[in-house]
């Protein structure tokens, strides 16, 4: 009874009692009660499976609690929108007419997300391949790190933002100047978090491996890489985050597809509702993302654990 009881089954019924029983103010040709309804009995149901398959306490309380903010967001919404019609009906859309244009705008979303997805991967590859191995090489000789670590500390805070008008000057594409800005946003927490855990790795580690005279290549690639991984696994997570996020402003600059185009774009026309849809979009794949990135972390560092 408790659990049925509980703060997010509540908020579930009071939403549903709101489309049902209070009518709305905001005049408006079509109101979406049918789309609205729809997704929060999707959601409903996706929070009640997820309730019966997981067996750990903590994770059901987690579950509950971001379902329970999200069900209390889309009350509030409803309220000061279609049933109150508070809010300015241009800017704030009813949830509901958002819930059916997204639904509706589906293939164009995908479309966009590919295209943001591939100038994504090779500007994070890009970073990925320079960055780690040469973190490891300055980071492993003391010389070196003490001559670049300053450098870090002036070129590593520079919003890589700064750099967009420049890039899209002289690069020949606007494909390659997101692909460099990509570069960027990424490279410096990569290669800062890996350089500071190279050079702060446990000497007793790297004592024992010079006691049975590995080679170079060895210590770097068989030793210290492991060690540092926590440190690495920290400074990819947060470069791929700042890289979608500095990719989406560069699309909302000069690009012709694209999330941030889209948002862009339909903000131009003010067609908001759209401009809700991308920005829900955005944010849940970088939901995704990160969420994707967790697991492999957890996975890679069970040791640690």
């Amino acid at each position: 009874m408790r659990r049925v009881l509980n703060i997010t089954n509540i908020l579930f019924v009071a939403i549903i009692g709101l489309e049902l029983l209070l009518p709305a103010k905001r005049s408006s040709e079509i109101i979406y009660t049918q789309e609205l309804i729809g997704i929060i009995i999707g959601i409903e149901l996706l929070y009640s499976l997820n309730m019966i398959y997981k067996k750990d306490e903590k994770k059901r309380q987690s579950l509950g609690d971001i379902t329970a903010l999200v069900y209390g967001c889309i009350l509030i919404w409803e309220l000061l929108t279609t049933k109150l019609d508070i809010l300015h009906n241009l800017l704030f859309p009813m949830p509901g007419e958002v819930v059916a244009v997204f639904l509706s705008e589906i293939p164009t979303l995908l479309d966009g997300l590919s295209s943001s997805l591939y100038l994504l991967t090779i500007g994070y590859t890009l970073a990925l391949v320079t960055a780690i191995p040469l973190a490891l090489i300055i980071g492993w000789r003391k010389r070196l790190f003490l001559a670049v670590n300053p450098l870090t500390k002036v070129l590593g805070p520079i919003p890589p933002i700064v750099y967009i008008p420049y890039a899209i000057a002289i690069l020949p594409t606007f494909k390659s100047a997101s692909i460099f800005i990509i570069f960027i946003g990424a490279f410096w927490p990569i290669f800062i978090n890996t350089l500071n855990g190279t050079f702060n790795i446990d000497k007793r580690i790297i004592d024992s491996a010079k006691v049975l005279n590995v080679k170079e290549h060895t210590m770097l690639f068989k030793i210290i890489l492991p060690g540092v991984l926590p440190s690495i696994i920290s400074g990819t997570t947060v470069g791929l985050v700042l890289s979608f996020i500095l990719l989406t402003s560069a699309e909302m600059i000069g690009a012709s597809s694209g999330l941030g185009w889209y948002v862009k774009y339909f903000s131009d026309f003010a067609d908001y509702p759209r401009v809700v849809v991308g920005i829900i979009f955005i944010g849940m794949v970088v939901t995704g993302i990160t969420y994707c990135f967790d697991k492999i972390e957890s996975q890679l560092l069970k040791w640690k654990n």
